[in-house]
Order: structure tokens, then C-alpha cells, then sequence
């Protein structure tokens, strides 16, 4: 498998989507994607800057979406007390199967099964894009936050989901064909080093995400369009990536009484 040459990704474009079907039916590339050593930006460069915003350990953190469980792994080596949700049962069973420790439910985030005020922060990492219901899920993380708890998220930016580079080297013009304001989905499907995935997701406009955080209660106090750092430059194309954002940062706090 890994003699197979890589593949640049493909974007398919989608009027309509079952994000959580998609995410069960894709989970097993998903679990060897994330675990493959040095593989994808989470190694190379994603994880320290977002872990910049996220707040020291307080009482319990509650990773939304937590896949098959790497940033549970390691924020709870950094003295988070963890707790994960994923949609998926075998990103639930590869989570549980890594670290046993780590008390992990199968539950969509649009439902939690945790009482008010259960945690002082939740972390949702590269979730919120995949998820069917997005007001719902950021209301249910701000249900289940305490007064003064946090929450922090990391989406594809969504200027990354709305276009795309109409090349691969460094200084090649970025285009939106279609709509950066409606609403839509997509397939990325790739390959890398003999890995095969294909991610389907959910653009929406920043503003969606803004809306969703005021509507449940919570304050955005840091925003954050990390550029690519150097270290993770690999390539010249790559450089691409030093003037679009790949991700949006977000962390916003629940008001100490409601709006």
C-alpha cells in the first residue's frame, strides 16, 4: 500500500449530507490517518498552536467529537481530566482501546449525556465542521459548561472549505468558484503515504460559527487565523498555506449570567 503514489486532494462538491453517517462509514481511514506518526498537520504544527488557547486543566474537560481520541491522549498528559463523545463506535473503541483511562461515550454532540454544568471547558477539535446540527451541538458544549467555562475550537477555515489553489506551487491564485456566504458540503478524498481518506464536511460562513456561540450564550474573546509556520514548511507549494488560512481558532467563554 504505502509503494502507491500520493494523490492530491479532490474536492467534490455536495447539495446535502449525513455528516455522521459519512464519519461511521469513514471512521477506519480516519483512525489510521491520525495515528500514523508525523502524518498530517495535527503532528507537524496544528496541536501546539491550537493548545495556546486552550486554558490550563481546571476541573473536567469534555472533548466534543473526539475521534479516535489523540487530543484526549494529549491533554490528559498535560493534566486535563478528560472526557470524550464521538459519534462513531469505532472511533469510540479505537479511543477507549488507546487509553483506557480516559471514560469516552458514543453520543452525537448534539445530545450530550452530561448534566448542566458538568464541565469547565470542552474542546472541540476539528468536529464542529462535521457535525449535522451546529446550533444545537454549541448550545448542548454551553449546556453542559459551568458559568465562566470555556470553549475552544478548531474548524478548516472557512475560506479554505469555500475555494481552493489553482496550483500547486507557492504563489498560485486561491479562487472561490462557487458561494462563500450559502451554505454547503463537501468530499475531500486523498492520498498520502499509502493512506487513503476521504473527509466530508460542512462549509459554512464564519458568521454561522459566531451566531451559533452568541445564540448559546457564549463570548468570543480571542480569534485566531494561524498561517502555516516554517517549521512545517516541507515543500515550496506548501508556502500555499503561509497566505490562506487552513483553520480557524476560536475560544469563547459562557457569560457569568445569561444575555
Amino acid at each position: 500500500m504505502a509503494d502507491r503514489p500520493d494523490r492530491p486532494m479532490r474536492r467534490t462538491r455536495l447539495n446535502d449530507a449525513d455528516l455522521a453517517a459519512a464519519w461511521r462509514e469513514h471512521s477506519s481511514e480516519f483512525i489510521a490517518w491520525a495515528r500514523a506518526p508525523g502524518h498530517d498537520s495535527y503532528w507537524r504544527f496544528h496541536r501546539d498552536i491550537f493548545l495556546d488557547i486552550v486554558p490550563p486543566p481546571g476541573r473536567r474537560t469534555l472533548d466534543l467529537g473526539c475521534g479516535e481520541g489523540r487530543v484526549s491522549r494529549d491533554l490528559a498528559a498535560r493534566g486535563h481530566s478528560m472526557v470524550g463523545i464521538d459519534v462513531s463506535p469505532a472511533m469510540v473503541e479505537a479511543a477507549r482501546r488507546a487509553d483506557p483511562s480516559i471514560e469516552v461515550h458514543l453520543a452525537e454532540a448534539a445530545s450530550l449525556p452530561f448534566p448542566d454544568g458538568a464541565f469547565d471547558l470542552v474542546v472541540a477539535f476539528m468536529s464542529l465542521q462535521d457535525v449535522d446540527d451546529l446550533d444545537r451541538a454549541v448550545s448542548e458544549s454551553s449546556r453542559v459548561l459551568e458559568r465562566g467555562g470555556r470553549l475552544c475550537l478548531a474548524v478548516v477555515h472557512p475560506i479554505n472549505s469555500a475555494g481552493s489553489f489553482q496550483g500547486e506551487d507557492a504563489q498560485s491564485p486561491f479562487a472561490i468558484q462557487g458561494s462563500y456566504l450559502d451554505r454547503s458540503y463537501s468530499a475531500d478524498e486523498l492520498r498520502r503515504d499509502g493512506i487513503e481518506i476521504t473527509f466530508l464536511g460542512a462549509h459554512r460562513p464564519i458568521e454561522a460559527y459566531a451566531d451559533a456561540l452568541a445564540g448559546a450564550g457564549l463570548l468570543i474573546e480571542r480569534l485566531r487565523e494561524p498561517r502555516v509556520p516554517e517549521s512545517a514548511i516541507d515543500r515550496d507549494g506548501s508556502r500555499r498555506w503561509q497566505r490562506v488560512p487552513l483553520f480557524l481558532h476560536m475560544r469563547a467563554v459562557k457569560a457569568a449570567a445569561p444575555l
